[in-house]
């Protein structure tokens, strides 16, 4: 497993990146196949908590499963502990779901997957004193082909709103979106 530990405002020192590697390393035992760890640390200063740490971890496995979890806590070590707890949880859903059912894996191998380079457009300084808002972030990600149901599974896993991804049947880009009621949407562009 791969682990990349980022501090946005503080460093880590030795005994934090050992503790973040003896917590996640412990993952492996639950679900091999997790190829990568992304670690975000994140430590800032609260009116009533005084200094609180948040921890996000991504975690990559096989086949395009992507888990994710952030905590956050007055200790660094205690918000690391809750992130893998709930890792832990994510991934005894997962196997359940997707193991016990012993459901036949989907032939992924016979799609072609396309690597889209997404260009990163910087704004002019003029038009940026137009906005209030500014782009902080830009993720790029490789899009696997996969049915509805698996998309609906990682954007759960994810804890996200919405989810991009290219149907596995149609292969058509699509946006997978959770509802105000809790149910989910699908939109599908038509073809040009």
């Amino acid at each position: 497993m791969e682990l990349t530990i980022k501090s946005r405002n503080s460093k880590i020192t030795e005994r934090q990146r050992s503790h973040i590697n003896e917590k996640l390393s412990k993952l492996v035992r639950y679900m091999g196949g997790i190829t990568s760890a992304t670690v975000e640390v994140h430590t800032q200063q609260q009116r009533n908590a005084g200094e609180v740490s948040r921890v996000q971890v991504t975690l990559v496995g096989e086949h395009g499963v992507i888990l994710r979890a952030e905590e956050q806590s007055n200790d660094l070590f205690s918000a690391i502990d809750q992130v893998q707890s709930v890792l832990q949880r994510q991934i005894k859903r997962y196997k359940e779901k997707y193991w016990r059912r012993e459901r036949a894996p989907r032939p992924v191998e016979a799609f072609v997957v396309n690597e889209p380079d997404l260009p990163t457009a910087e704004a002019a300084p003029d038009e940026e004193a137009d906005h209030d808002h500014e782009l902080i972030r830009t993720k790029q990600f490789t899009l696997r082909p996969m049915f509805t149901d698996d998309a609906i599974e990682q954007m759960e896993l994810l804890g996200h709103n919405f989810f991009i991804f290219q149907d596995a049947e149609n292969q058509r880009l699509s946006v997978l979106y959770r509802r105000r009621d809790g149910n989910y949407g699908l939109i599908v562009p038509d073809p040009v």
